[in-house]
């Protein structure tokens, strides 16, 4: 009997986390703007990645006294990263004031409601687009 209650409780268990793990992959698709996990997972990998353009954008102009190109990143080995994540690809809008790095979603939406583009400016304040 004992054996059957703990293989029970084993079964109810792991129905529950299931259930939480379903409702928080379905949270994080609708807070990240996207009808799909998938896409979710994505575009989360896509905003981290602006980030470190953001966190190198930062260093660079801590050593340079001004902001850089996508190019300039690279070179200077400030950054060492792909230039994209497909289907979006990234550049660097630099001024002397500032920067904006933008990720740009090539093709049309696939229905997953991800957006065109994803940017993050010199204050890490995030903007996106349909």
């Amino acid at each position: 009997m004992g054996r059957v209650f703990g293989f029970l409780s084993v079964i109810i268990v792991l129905g529950v986390g299931m259930y939480i793990y379903s409702r928080q992959a379905q949270s994080s698709s609708a807070a990240a703007g996207t009808n799909s996990p998938k896409a979710a997972i994505n575009v989360t990998g896509v905003r981290t990645d602006l980030m470190t353009i953001a966190q190198a954008e930062r260093g660079y102009f801590a050593l340079e006294g001004k902001y850089g190109s996508l190019d300039d990143l690279i070179s200077s080995k400030s950054l060492t990263m792909q230039r994209e994540r497909p289907p979006y690809s990234y550049e660097v809008e630099a001024s002397s004031s500032g920067f904006r790095v933008v990720a740009t979603r090539s093709g049309p939406d696939d229905g997953s409601g991800s957006p065109a583009e994803i940017s993050v400016d010199q204050d890490m304040q995030f903007s996106t687009s349909q």
